[in-house]
Protein backbone atom coordinates (compact mmCIF):
# COMPACT_ATOMS: atom_id res chain seq x y z
CA UNK A 1 0.00 0.00 0.00
CA UNK A 2 2.82 2.39 0.81
CA UNK A 3 4.49 1.73 -2.51
CA UNK A 4 1.22 2.23 -4.39
CA UNK A 5 0.43 5.43 -2.51
CA UNK A 6 3.86 6.80 -3.19
CA UNK A 7 3.53 6.03 -6.89
CA UNK A 8 0.11 7.66 -7.12
CA UNK A 9 1.39 10.80 -5.42
CA UNK A 10 4.30 10.96 -7.78
CA UNK A 11 1.97 10.70 -10.77
CA UNK A 12 -0.21 13.51 -9.44
CA UNK A 13 2.85 15.67 -8.84
CA UNK A 14 4.06 15.06 -12.40
CA UNK A 15 0.66 15.96 -13.80
CA UNK A 16 0.59 19.25 -11.85
CA UNK A 17 4.10 20.09 -13.09
CA UNK A 18 3.17 19.31 -16.71
CA UNK A 19 0.14 21.61 -16.45
CA UNK A 20 2.35 24.43 -15.26
CA UNK A 21 4.82 23.93 -18.13
CA UNK A 22 2.25 23.35 -20.90
CA UNK A 23 1.14 26.14 -23.23
CA UNK A 24 -2.59 26.03 -23.79
CA UNK A 25 -3.84 26.14 -27.39
CA UNK A 26 -6.48 28.53 -28.63
CA UNK A 27 -9.77 28.44 -26.84
CA UNK A 28 -11.69 28.20 -30.14
CA UNK A 29 -11.04 26.43 -33.47
CA UNK A 30 -8.96 28.27 -36.06
CA UNK A 31 -11.16 30.32 -38.42
CA UNK A 32 -9.93 28.66 -41.60
CA UNK A 33 -12.55 30.33 -43.77
CA UNK A 34 -11.57 33.76 -42.52
CA UNK A 35 -7.86 33.03 -43.03
CA UNK A 36 -8.50 31.99 -46.63
CA UNK A 37 -10.50 35.18 -47.21
CA UNK A 38 -7.73 37.36 -45.75
CA UNK A 39 -5.10 35.58 -47.88
CA UNK A 40 -7.23 36.03 -51.02
CA UNK A 41 -7.81 39.71 -50.30
CA UNK A 42 -4.06 40.21 -49.80
CA UNK A 43 -3.30 38.55 -53.15
CA UNK A 44 -6.06 39.87 -55.41
CA UNK A 45 -7.39 43.13 -54.01
CA UNK A 46 -6.37 46.71 -54.64
CA UNK A 47 -4.65 48.75 -51.91
CA UNK A 48 -7.92 50.53 -51.05
CA UNK A 49 -9.83 47.28 -50.62
CA UNK A 50 -7.00 45.83 -48.55
CA UNK A 51 -7.12 48.88 -46.26
CA UNK A 52 -10.87 48.59 -45.77
CA UNK A 53 -10.57 44.84 -45.12
CA UNK A 54 -7.81 45.46 -42.58
CA UNK A 55 -9.92 47.97 -40.66
CA UNK A 56 -12.88 45.56 -40.60
CA UNK A 57 -10.60 42.76 -39.45
CA UNK A 58 -9.19 44.82 -36.58
CA UNK A 59 -12.74 45.46 -35.39
CA UNK A 60 -14.18 41.98 -36.03
CA UNK A 61 -11.44 39.92 -34.36
CA UNK A 62 -11.67 41.55 -30.90
CA UNK A 63 -15.49 41.36 -31.02
CA UNK A 64 -15.34 37.67 -31.92
CA UNK A 65 -12.90 36.90 -29.12
CA UNK A 66 -14.99 38.88 -26.63
CA UNK A 67 -18.12 36.93 -27.54
CA UNK A 68 -16.29 33.56 -27.23
CA UNK A 69 -13.49 33.45 -24.65
CA UNK A 70 -12.73 37.03 -23.55
CA UNK A 71 -9.08 36.00 -23.32
CA UNK A 72 -6.20 38.39 -24.03
CA UNK A 73 -4.09 35.43 -25.13
CA UNK A 74 -6.82 34.36 -27.52
CA UNK A 75 -6.96 37.88 -28.94
CA UNK A 76 -3.19 37.95 -29.46
CA UNK A 77 -3.21 34.55 -31.12
CA UNK A 78 -6.10 35.47 -33.45
CA UNK A 79 -4.50 38.73 -34.52
CA UNK A 80 -1.24 36.86 -35.17
CA UNK A 81 -2.73 34.19 -37.43
CA UNK A 82 -4.73 36.73 -39.43
CA UNK A 83 -1.66 38.94 -39.84
CA UNK A 84 0.35 35.89 -40.93
CA UNK A 85 -2.27 35.07 -43.58
CA UNK A 86 -2.11 38.64 -44.90
CA UNK A 87 1.72 38.68 -44.96
CA UNK A 88 1.78 35.33 -46.74
CA UNK A 89 -0.58 36.72 -49.39
CA UNK A 90 1.59 39.80 -49.97
CA UNK A 91 4.70 37.61 -50.20
CA UNK A 92 2.92 35.57 -52.85
CA UNK A 93 2.25 38.75 -54.84
CA UNK A 94 5.91 39.78 -54.53
CA UNK A 95 7.07 36.38 -55.73
CA UNK A 96 4.68 36.48 -58.68
CA UNK A 97 5.95 39.91 -59.68
CA UNK A 98 9.56 38.74 -59.44
CA UNK A 99 8.72 35.75 -61.64
CA UNK A 100 7.06 38.02 -64.21
CA UNK A 101 10.06 40.34 -64.28
CA UNK A 102 12.40 37.39 -64.70
CA UNK A 103 10.26 36.00 -67.52
CA UNK A 104 10.19 39.38 -69.27
CA UNK A 105 13.96 39.70 -68.98
CA UNK A 106 14.42 36.18 -70.36
CA UNK A 107 12.09 37.02 -73.26
CA UNK A 108 14.03 40.23 -73.95
CA UNK A 109 17.32 38.31 -73.99
CA UNK A 110 15.84 35.75 -76.35
CA UNK A 111 14.53 38.47 -78.67
CA UNK A 112 17.96 40.08 -78.71
CA UNK A 113 19.58 36.73 -79.50
CA UNK A 114 17.17 36.04 -82.36
CA UNK A 115 17.69 39.58 -83.68
CA UNK A 116 21.47 39.03 -83.72
CA UNK A 117 21.05 35.71 -85.52
CA UNK A 118 18.70 37.20 -88.10
CA UNK A 119 21.00 40.18 -88.63
CA UNK A 120 24.08 38.00 -89.07
CA UNK A 121 22.43 35.59 -91.50
CA UNK A 122 20.63 38.16 -93.64
CA UNK A 123 23.32 40.84 -93.57
CA UNK A 124 26.02 38.40 -94.62
CA UNK A 125 23.96 36.78 -97.36
CA UNK A 126 22.59 40.03 -98.80
CA UNK A 127 26.02 41.69 -98.75
CA UNK A 128 27.60 38.86 -100.73
CA UNK A 129 24.69 38.77 -103.17
CA UNK A 130 24.93 42.53 -103.77
CA UNK A 131 28.68 42.33 -104.42
CA UNK A 132 28.20 39.45 -106.86
CA UNK A 133 25.26 41.10 -108.59
CA UNK A 134 27.20 44.36 -109.08
CA UNK A 135 30.15 42.48 -110.52
CA UNK A 136 27.97 40.34 -112.78
CA UNK A 137 27.24 42.85 -115.60
CA UNK A 138 30.93 43.78 -115.86
CA UNK A 139 31.93 40.13 -115.90
CA UNK A 140 29.36 39.31 -118.59
CA UNK A 141 31.10 41.67 -120.98
CA UNK A 142 34.71 40.98 -119.97
CA UNK A 143 34.75 37.36 -118.77
CA UNK A 144 31.56 35.33 -119.25
CA UNK A 145 32.97 32.47 -117.17
CA UNK A 146 33.40 34.76 -114.19
CA UNK A 147 29.84 35.99 -114.66
CA UNK A 148 28.56 32.44 -114.54
CA UNK A 149 30.53 31.81 -111.34
CA UNK A 150 29.13 35.01 -109.82
CA UNK A 151 25.54 33.98 -110.53
CA UNK A 152 26.21 30.53 -109.07
CA UNK A 153 27.63 32.19 -105.97
CA UNK A 154 24.50 34.33 -105.64
CA UNK A 155 22.31 31.24 -105.89
CA UNK A 156 24.40 29.29 -103.38
CA UNK A 157 24.43 32.18 -100.93
CA UNK A 158 20.66 32.57 -101.16
CA UNK A 159 20.06 28.85 -100.60
CA UNK A 160 22.40 28.85 -97.62
CA UNK A 161 20.62 31.85 -96.11
CA UNK A 162 17.25 30.19 -96.56
CA UNK A 163 18.51 27.00 -94.91
CA UNK A 164 19.82 28.93 -91.92
CA UNK A 165 16.58 30.88 -91.60
CA UNK A 166 14.54 27.66 -91.69
CA UNK A 167 16.78 26.21 -88.99
CA UNK A 168 16.37 29.34 -86.88
CA UNK A 169 12.59 29.32 -87.24
CA UNK A 170 12.56 25.63 -86.38
CA UNK A 171 14.19 26.43 -83.06
CA UNK A 172 11.29 28.76 -82.28
CA UNK A 173 8.72 26.03 -82.73
CA UNK A 174 7.35 24.21 -79.73
CA UNK A 175 9.07 20.92 -78.98
CA UNK A 176 5.87 18.94 -79.31
CA UNK A 177 4.64 20.45 -82.55
CA UNK A 178 3.47 17.77 -84.91
CA UNK A 179 5.35 17.47 -88.15
CA UNK A 180 8.22 19.67 -86.94
CA UNK A 181 11.46 19.10 -88.79
CA UNK A 182 14.47 17.84 -86.83
CA UNK A 183 16.74 20.59 -85.64
CA UNK A 184 20.11 20.80 -87.31
CA UNK A 185 23.16 21.65 -85.21
CA UNK A 186 24.37 25.22 -85.02
CA UNK A 187 27.27 26.16 -87.31
CA UNK A 188 30.70 26.04 -85.73
CA UNK A 189 34.42 26.34 -86.55
CA UNK A 190 34.17 23.28 -88.78
CA UNK A 191 31.83 25.26 -91.07
CA UNK A 192 34.26 28.16 -91.51
CA UNK A 193 35.87 26.80 -94.73
CA UNK A 194 32.51 26.89 -96.54
CA UNK A 195 31.90 30.41 -95.25
CA UNK A 196 35.33 31.55 -96.43
CA UNK A 197 34.78 29.97 -99.86
CA UNK A 198 31.58 31.97 -100.30
CA UNK A 199 33.44 35.16 -99.40
CA UNK A 200 36.25 34.29 -101.83
CA UNK A 201 33.64 33.95 -104.55
CA UNK A 202 32.93 37.67 -104.13
CA UNK A 203 36.48 38.42 -105.26
CA UNK A 204 37.99 38.98 -101.82
CA UNK A 205 41.24 37.16 -101.08
CA UNK A 206 40.73 35.35 -97.77
CA UNK A 207 43.64 33.94 -95.76
CA UNK A 208 42.77 31.49 -93.01
CA UNK A 209 45.02 30.04 -90.34
CA UNK A 210 45.02 28.54 -86.85
CA UNK A 211 47.56 28.42 -84.05
CA UNK A 212 47.82 26.27 -80.95
CA UNK A 213 46.22 22.92 -80.23
CA UNK A 214 42.80 22.88 -81.93
CA UNK A 215 40.20 21.26 -79.68
CA UNK A 216 36.43 20.76 -79.65
CA UNK A 217 34.29 23.60 -78.37
CA UNK A 218 30.87 23.56 -76.70
CA UNK A 219 28.12 23.98 -79.29
CA UNK A 220 27.14 27.45 -78.07
CA UNK A 221 30.75 28.65 -78.09
CA UNK A 222 31.38 27.18 -81.53
CA UNK A 223 28.30 28.91 -82.92
CA UNK A 224 29.50 32.20 -81.44
CA UNK A 225 32.92 31.80 -83.09
CA UNK A 226 31.25 31.18 -86.45
CA UNK A 227 28.91 34.19 -86.13
CA UNK A 228 31.70 36.52 -85.05
CA UNK A 229 33.83 35.58 -88.06
CA UNK A 230 30.77 35.85 -90.31
CA UNK A 231 29.91 39.33 -89.08
CA UNK A 232 33.51 40.53 -89.32
CA UNK A 233 33.70 39.32 -92.93
CA UNK A 234 30.34 40.91 -93.71
CA UNK A 235 31.65 44.19 -92.35
CA UNK A 236 34.70 43.87 -94.60
CA UNK A 237 32.64 43.07 -97.72
CA UNK A 238 30.17 45.91 -97.15
CA UNK A 239 32.38 48.73 -95.94
CA UNK A 240 36.13 48.11 -96.20
CA UNK A 241 36.72 48.11 -99.96
CA UNK A 242 39.49 45.62 -99.15
CA UNK A 243 41.40 43.22 -101.34
CA UNK A 244 42.62 40.84 -98.65
CA UNK A 245 41.26 39.72 -95.30
CA UNK A 246 42.95 37.43 -92.79
CA UNK A 247 41.06 35.14 -90.40
CA UNK A 248 43.17 33.70 -87.55
CA UNK A 249 42.09 31.46 -84.69
CA UNK A 250 44.62 31.04 -81.87
CA UNK A 251 43.95 28.39 -79.21
CA UNK A 252 45.57 28.64 -75.78
CA UNK A 253 45.02 26.59 -72.64
CA UNK A 254 42.26 28.84 -71.38
CA UNK A 255 40.83 30.80 -74.29
CA UNK A 256 40.44 31.24 -78.02
CA UNK A 257 41.47 34.43 -79.81
CA UNK A 258 39.79 35.40 -83.08
CA UNK A 259 41.43 37.98 -85.34
CA UNK A 260 39.85 39.18 -88.57
CA UNK A 261 42.03 41.82 -90.27
CA UNK A 262 41.56 43.45 -93.65
CA UNK A 263 43.60 45.90 -95.72
CA UNK A 264 40.70 48.19 -96.52
CA UNK A 265 39.85 51.77 -95.68
CA UNK A 266 39.75 51.29 -91.93
CA UNK A 267 37.03 52.30 -89.45
CA UNK A 268 34.09 54.28 -90.77
CA UNK A 269 33.87 56.28 -87.54
CA UNK A 270 35.71 56.83 -84.31
CA UNK A 271 33.75 54.09 -82.63
CA UNK A 272 34.37 51.77 -85.56
CA UNK A 273 31.11 49.94 -85.44
CA UNK A 274 27.52 49.58 -86.51
CA UNK A 275 24.87 47.18 -85.27
CA UNK A 276 26.87 44.20 -86.46
CA UNK A 277 29.96 45.06 -84.43
CA UNK A 278 27.76 45.76 -81.43
CA UNK A 279 26.45 42.23 -81.88
CA UNK A 280 30.04 40.93 -81.94
CA UNK A 281 30.71 42.57 -78.58
CA UNK A 282 27.45 41.21 -77.16
CA UNK A 283 28.25 37.69 -78.31
CA UNK A 284 31.72 37.82 -76.78
CA UNK A 285 30.40 39.25 -73.52
CA UNK A 286 27.77 36.50 -73.31
CA UNK A 287 30.62 33.97 -72.98
CA UNK A 288 32.66 36.07 -70.59
CA UNK A 289 34.97 37.30 -73.35
CA UNK A 290 36.04 40.63 -74.79
CA UNK A 291 35.93 42.22 -78.24
CA UNK A 292 38.11 45.04 -79.55
CA UNK A 293 37.63 46.70 -82.93
CA UNK A 294 39.71 49.36 -84.59
CA UNK A 295 42.58 50.03 -86.98
CA UNK A 296 44.70 47.07 -88.03
CA UNK A 297 48.47 46.70 -87.65
CA UNK A 298 50.40 49.90 -88.38
CA UNK A 299 47.08 51.76 -88.48
CA UNK A 300 46.07 50.26 -91.81
CA UNK A 301 42.82 48.50 -92.53
CA UNK A 302 40.43 47.31 -89.86
CA UNK A 303 40.69 44.56 -87.27
CA UNK A 304 38.21 42.68 -85.13
CA UNK A 305 39.90 40.96 -82.20
CA UNK A 306 37.88 38.75 -79.87
CA UNK A 307 39.01 36.64 -76.93
CA UNK A 308 36.63 33.98 -75.55
CA UNK A 309 37.33 31.66 -72.60
CA UNK A 310 37.01 28.02 -73.63
CA UNK A 311 37.04 24.95 -71.38
CA UNK A 312 39.52 22.12 -71.58
CA UNK A 313 38.74 19.03 -73.67
CA UNK A 314 37.76 17.00 -70.61
CA UNK A 315 35.24 19.66 -69.55
CA UNK A 316 33.64 19.76 -72.99
CA UNK A 317 33.20 15.98 -72.97
CA UNK A 318 31.19 16.00 -69.73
Amino acid sequence: MFVWGFGEGQVRSDLRRSRLLAVDGPGQPLPYTGLVIVYTVAVLSSPRKRLVSGVLLVVAVPVSVWLNTRSARELTFSLFVFAAAYVLGRLTVTRQRANRVEAEQAAARERARIAREMHDVLSHAVSLMIVQAEAGPVAVRAAPQRAEAAFEAISETGRDAMAQLRRMLGVLREDGEAGGSPRAPQPGPADLPDLLDRVRASGLDVVHGTAGAVRPLPEATGATVFRIVQEALTNTVRHADARTVSVRLAYTERDLEIRVTDDGRGPRSASGGGHGLVGVRERAAAHGGTAVTGPGPDGRGFEVRVRIPVPAVAEVAR
